[in-house]
């Protein structure tokens, strides 16, 4: 059975991969950073064309989406995460992602809770959501009529894609394997740093951390297409980032806490988090393994993960390889304690402007205090940070 478009081998694959990346882009600019986020304003446009494409590519509806990614964020990695991999398996969601989606799109409650804002026009109402199979339909009679036979099979791919990379890579990979640049109480990861294959969604780590930013990359060498694609629709007054992740700035003649102090270190928490492991926690974690004896080092050698891990998501096995290296070593275990001191400032939720920024200037002074060379160091650059404006 012919089509109308004859190709050769090469063609339908080009074909294929570009469908698809264009319903990897409806997904991650239009259901993700647009409506489950709202850290980007999409044209109308653009918005109905990717409510549009993803109803034909994929039948998913916005609002259903929306809220469960939304709850997602809310119970992540507890009984009630849709889709956690910690709590299910990972084979579980890899295999049967697609499947955990559907099951938590009929939860009602899911949907009154998480999917507010959501579009709610006609349209939506009568059509995207009431014949939500409506469009993969239509999709596959286009595909028979354009590449005949073959058409077919570009159809199954399509069909299979999200629930494959989208359900099962993102959000069990991404809570599997990879790296980290932030420390979150979850188990994200960033699968790879050059994230354009699923539009820059292999960078989940970075999304856990700053869920509200429209750019996903955070380091000048990771690529995230999605934000590419938004830079150009910009260029065209198409689309507006309304969030992106703060960028630390400092000044360099300040040396004191104050007001302004208190503001960068929660806003800039993370980034600052990461750089305490990397300033302060590995130079004292190499010195101890150059002064340790075999057995010593043997201990040491797994001790990076845990001394900067939450130990909420710890497991059994690694608390009690923290509690031996704490006990065994004492620079490591003080430059451990300030470092959930400090943590503990920012998440006193009760505290008064004034306690916050005593308790700051009181962590600076002990920090100091300590003789610990790269701990004064990092207290001395703490002071200079000042909010984003400042």
């Amino acid at each position: 059975m012919f089509g109308l478009i004859q190709l050769p081998w090469w063609g339908y694959i080009i074909v294929l991969l570009s469908l698809t990346q264009i319903t990897i882009l409806g997904v991650t600019l239009y259901l993700h950073r647009c409506q489950a986020h709202r850290a980007l304003d999409l044209h109308p446009i653009i918005s109905h064309f990717f409510r549009f494409w993803l109803w034909l590519t994929t039948g998913m509806v916005t609002k259903e989406w929306a809220a469960i990614h939304r709850k997602h964020h809310a119970k992540v990695e507890t009984a009630d995460d849709p889709h956690s991999p910690v709590a299910r398996g990972i084979k579980k969601v890899f295999f049967e992602g697609a499947e955990l989606y559907r099951v938590e799109s009929k939860n009602a409650e899911t949907l009154i809770r998480y999917g507010e804002g959501t579009p709610d026009d006609w349209i939506e109402r009568n059509l995207y959501t009431r014949h939500s199979t409506w469009g993969v339909s239509l999709m596959l009679a286009l595909n028979l009529a354009l590449f005949g036979t073959m058409g077919l099979t570009i159809w199954a791919l399509q069909m299979a894609w999200i629930p494959l990379f989208a359900a099962g890579v993102i959000n069990g990979i991404g809570h599997f394997w990879g790296y980290r640049n932030y420390e979150v109480k979850d188990n994200s990861r960033n699968v790879i740093p050059i994230a354009f294959f699923l539009g820059g969604e292999e960078l989940h780590n970075n999304h856990h951390a700053f869920a509200t930013s429209a750019k996903f990359s955070t380091k000048w060498w990771e690529v995230d297409a999605g934000w590419f694609v938004i830079r150009l629709l910009q260029c065209f007054g198409l689309a507006k980032p309304k969030r992106v992740v703060p960028q630390p700035r400092m000044v360099s003649t300040k040396n004191d806490v104050d007001v302004d102090t208190l503001k960068a270190v929660i806003t800039y928490r993370f980034q600052l988090m990461a750089r305490y492991s990397r300033e302060v926690i590995m130079p004292v974690l190499n010195e101890e393994k150059k002064r340790a004896g075999k057995a010593s080092r043997s201990l040491l050698r797994r001790a990076k993960t845990v001394l900067v891990r939450d130990e909420s998501i710890m497991k059994a096995s690694q608390q009690l390889r923290l509690a031996k290296v704490l006990e065994n070593f004492h620079s490591l275990r003080v430059i451990y304690q300030f470092r959930m001191n400090l943590q503990e400032i920012w998440s006193r939720s009760t505290a008064s402007q004034k306690e916050l920024i005593d308790a700051l200037q009181e962590w600076c002074q002990q920090a100091e205090a300590t003789g610990i060379e790269t701990l004064r160091r990092f207290s001395a650059r703490l002071k200079t940070y000042v909010p984003q404006g400042g």
